[in-house]
């Protein structure tokens, strides 16, 4: 009982120490609003007009930004599927088997049913010994969660999330907000900046938050700027965190550019196809985070057929697969349809090779 103890007891406190940077930036966030609203807005601007423009601007990207950030830390990641769980059968299948080509032809008979495309370096199906799960496409272990995140980026200490699937779209939107929010502040504060060193200020508490929320707002605008270029970047290349530092793996190898469908379905993949929401923090990504559109011309001939195919009214959904139970979004459906895939003769390759074996493959757990 006392490891067992210690143990819930070293959680608890880990997950204390979790908060402090959303901590961190609350109190910064708060102290701010006091500078700018009380400080430099009603005690230090004496033009009205001035001071009721700079304060309904502010309000609105304050907003925003707050608004993102919230959406951000509290949007829970989504794991894989049931489906991509291990059953009770095979669980204990996969344990009594102690040779490696036996567990290979167990993975390998639960991965032909699944959209599964990717694969480990050593080119064996991508199984989370932790999560008892094959990985979807782009999915990852996540050492901080102890959970498998969907389409997984990284684990921000600063929302003191994972950020992937789920919530990639509200983590854009907070970089972009918290960007405008420090540009609008430096900006609007520069004036009175200058004054405070020509001593135009009065001799008050006032000028030394003046001075502050200016080096602050443009430090942090220096590094937000930055990131979000860098994210941008991203998502226009249609890649993750990970997959810039490691490309996603194929059976005929690493490709960077896997997933990548041309800049501006890209963006509609994270943003989704509705411009009216792009703005705004609530979830309007296309597709389910567990399949993705490829670029690949090659198709795998150990998977089921590509979802374009059910897209594109030749074959019913049922005929070719029985993944997913629900039919796809509308937004997914018009991604998928305009999306360079296989032919329907790959499809009856991919019927024909089913049973065909990988001697190479290997079993590897990723963390």
């Amino acid at each position: 009982m006392a490891p067992s103890g210690s143990r819930s007891m070293k959680k608890g406190c880990q997950r204390v120490l979790y908060w402090i940077p959303v901590l961190f930036i609350a109190l910064i966030v708060a102290w701010s609003y006091y500078a700018y609203v009380l400080q430099l807005c009603i005690e230090s601007i004496e033009d009205t007009g001035e001071k009721v423009v700079y304060l309904l601007v502010y309000h609105v990207v304050f907003i925003m930004f707050v608004w993102a950030y919230w959406q951000t830390i509290f949007t829970k990641p989504m794991n894989p599927l049931k489906e991509f769980h291990l059953s009770y059968s095979d669980k204990e299948l996969l344990e009594r088997e102690d040779r490696g080509e036996s567990q290979q032809e167990i993975l390998r008979r639960i991965a032909k049913d699944l959209p599964i495309y990717t694969r480990t370096n050593s080119g064996a199906i991508r199984f989370c010994d932790r999560c008892q799960l094959l990985k979807p496409d782009r999915c990852h272990h996540c050492s901080v969660c102890d959970k498998c995140i969907l389409k997984m980026d990284h684990h921000c200490p600063w929302v003191n999330n994972c950020v992937g699937f789920s919530n990639y779209k509200f983590f854009m939107l907070f970089l972009l907000y918290s960007l405008l929010y420090c540009l609008f502040i430096t900006a609007t504060d520069l004036q009175y900046f200058i004054k405070f060193w020509t001593k135009g200020l009065p001799d008050t508490q006032a000028k030394f938050h003046i001075l502050f929320l200016f080096f602050s707002a443009s430090m942090f605008s220096v590094s937000l700027a930055s990131l979000l270029t860098y994210h941008c970047w991203l998502v226009c290349r249609n890649r993750s965190t990970l997959e810039a530092v490691r490309s996603p793996v194929f059976r005929h190898g690493p490709d960077k550019n896997g997933f990548s469908l041309g800049c501006s379905k890209n963006f509609r993949q994270v943003f989704g196809d509705e411009t009216k929401y792009w703005p705004i923090p609530v979830f309007s990504s296309s597709g389910d985070g567990c399949m993705f559109p490829t670029c690949l011309v090659n198709v795998d001939p150990e998977q089921p057929a590509s979802p374009t195919s059910s897209n594109n009214g030749k074959k019913g959904a049922a005929e070719v697969r029985q993944f997913p139970s629900k039919p796809l979004r509308e937004s997914q459906s018009r991604l998928l349809a305009s999306t360079p895939s296989w032919s329907e003769s790959d499809s009856a390759t991919d019927k024909d090779n089913k049973g065909t074996s990988n001697p190479g493959m290997t079993i590897e757990h990723e963390a």
